[in-house]
């Protein structure tokens, strides 16, 4: 839970939630853009935000060393001299 491997892959794991969530409100509960409740949209997707944030964090000594149960985060291949 301590690398930046973890935090960068919850990191993009809460972005993920938050563009879903606040897709599947404004789309369940409008026609138009200017028919939507900004505000309850962006609150419902911080909270699923924080929901994803704060399950990352309670499954991080579950399993593997990412921040899923079964996930680990792929880290960038060290390139090698030839």
């Amino acid at each position: 839970m301590w690398t930046a491997g973890f935090w960068k892959a919850t990191a993009e794991r809460a972005l993920r939630t938050f563009a879903q969530s606040l897709l599947a409100v404004l789309i369940a509960g409008a026609t138009t853009l200017l028919d939507v409740d900004w505000k309850a949209a962006l609150a419902t997707a911080g909270m699923a935000t924080l929901l994803a944030v704060l399950t990352a964090i309670g499954a991080a000594n579950v399993g593997a060393h990412g921040p899923g149960i079964t996930e680990t985060p792929t880290l960038p291949k060290r390139r090698t001299a030839p």
